[in-house]
């Protein structure tokens, strides 16, 4: 017996459509996959009651630590604090490490996205020249008074083409309850030939074409949430590269560049004292909840964070929206690049979010950082807006790192499935669930949706 082509692509449609809601299913509950994966390979993850006494001896599970005499919604202990550390000082130690270094340097800036359909979008290069006012880093944000400078940068744009000479320059602001604006920006064009003061973008909203917001890029500050000790991990892979891409080239601060495989990139660099046997990470997972007093009607109700256990370097963050269910995930890989700072020396080098929603992902790569020390002429000359008006490039620096095919675009992160399923809501639709199932196969994007793939199959 026969049957028309039109019900047999509906009968496969049916059945891979049954497929899939069994599959997300599973995801919601949080459970099903999780415990295959674990099945699969070793547990490497484990709650505050699973932790022995040596582990315990580094963390201070206390809630209601002694407060700062001035601003009492920070820690009394000065920064960077001393073992045994509470979730709420790894928040802190956190903040070292945001999108840029937390010291006065150069460096490539490289950075797209690319759509649920498989279009490039807003790709562009530039040169970035960060400066700090002495004390850097996170002691001297603390030290400053709220509305008080943190940093200034002045960003080149290289390309596209039609960018180049365009400029942005961000002075960012030491903030708190009353003082909460976190940045000034002012861009020049070549085309109008003027600067312009911007409006400063909204903590809640996505950067366009990016699956970014302001808080991704510029850093949270810890007192604006209350931390939890979740438990520890090991983590062994974040920023995930393409079949289609097997070697890269890098760039060093001297200028030199070097080619290396991508399986080769480690997630803390090469230096890194406290890589496991089969080369991963510990971690320390924490959560950071949203305060409703300081940030009302955030985008987030809370974070987690996997936190390596060193530097406490964010190699993971996922974001979790106002219902509780996952919403972005951000991964990256740093190495150590400011080696007087010691384990505050590490810095962004390849940083990838995920908007899950949109099924957009985004790229921010930082290579060829170098240390730079302004002068305060310096600073009162660069990085000004008058300044942006003379095209002047000051630091010349190239990098290969970009993208330039879909194909070569970075696999959406790994959900780490079966980890903390208490404290984790993963609800993905199911034509996403078809897409990451065929990337994982594939060994790069697919971009393919549920229902075209069926009727291709059918009609093949």
């Amino acid at each position: 017996m026969s049957f028309p082509a039109r019900d047999c692509r509906y009968a496969i449609w049916v059945s891979k459509v049954s497929l899939w809601l069994v599959v997300g299913l599973c995801l919601s509950l949080g459970v099903a996959w999780g415990a295959a994966e674990e099945d699969a390979a070793p547990r490497t993850w484990k709650t505050v009651d699973e932790l022995s006494a040596e582990k315990l001896a580094r963390v201070d599970l206390r809630t209601d630590t002694p407060r700062h005499p001035e601003y009492p919604y920070l820690p009394a202990e000065p920064y960077p604090f001393t073992p045994p550390y509470t979730a709420e000082e790894m928040g802190y130690r956190a903040m070292e490490f945001t999108q840029r270094p937390r010291w006065s340097c150069a460096y490539a800036n490289l950075f797209g996205s690319i759509s649920s359909e498989g279009s490039l979008l807003g790709q562009g290069r530039a040169v970035n020249l960060v400066a700090y006012p002495a004390p850097e880093g996170v002691a001297g944000e603390l030290a400053r008074k709220p509305g008080e400078e943190v940093y200034r940068q002045l960003t080149q744009q290289l390309f596209p083409p039609e960018s180049y000479t365009s400029q942005t320059l961000v002075i960012r602001y030491r903030t708190d309850r009353q003082f909460i604006k976190k940045e000034d920006m002012f861009a020049y064009s070549p085309a109008l030939r003027r600067v312009r003061h911007q409006n400063s973008w909204r903590r809640n909203d996505r950067y366009p074409q990016m699956a970014m917001t302001l808080d991704d890029a510029s850093g949270r500050s810890a007192w604006e949430y209350t931390w939890t000790l979740l438990g520890t991990d090991i983590l062994f892979e974040t920023v995930r590269f393409p079949v289609t891409r097997p070697r890269v080239t890098i760039l060093a601060a001297d200028g030199t560049y070097r080619e290396v495989a991508t399986t080769e990139l480690k997630l803390m660099g090469d230096d890194y004292p406290l890589y496991t046997p089969r080369g991963g990470v510990p971690c320390y997972v924490v959560e950071a909840r949203t305060r409703e007093d300081w940030l009302p009607d955030y985008h987030a109700s809370r974070l987690l964070y996997w936190l390596d256990q060193h530097a406490f370097y964010p190699l993971r963050i996922e974001t979790y929206d106002r219902e509780g269910k996952l919403s972005r995930v951000e991964v990256r890989l740093t190495k150590l690049v400011h080696r007087a700072l010691g384990e505050r020396g590490y810095s962004p080098f390849i940083l990838v979010y995920w908007d899950i929603a949109t099924d957009l992902l985004t790229y921010n790569i930082r290579d060829g950082i170098r240390l730079m020390r302004w002068s305060e002429d310096d600073m009162r000359t660069f990085f000004s807006p008058d300044f942006m008006r003379r095209q002047w490039y000051l630091v010349p620096i190239r990098s290969y790192l970009g993208i330039d095919r879909p194909e070569e675009f970075f696999l959406r992160p790994g959900l780490e499935l079966g980890k903390f399923p208490q404290q984790r809501t993963i609800q993905l639709p199911a034509p996403l669930l078809e897409r990451i199932r065929a990337q994982d196969t594939a060994g790069q994007l697919v971009f393919d949706t549920l229902l075209p793939a069926a009727e291709r199959q059918a009609e093949g």
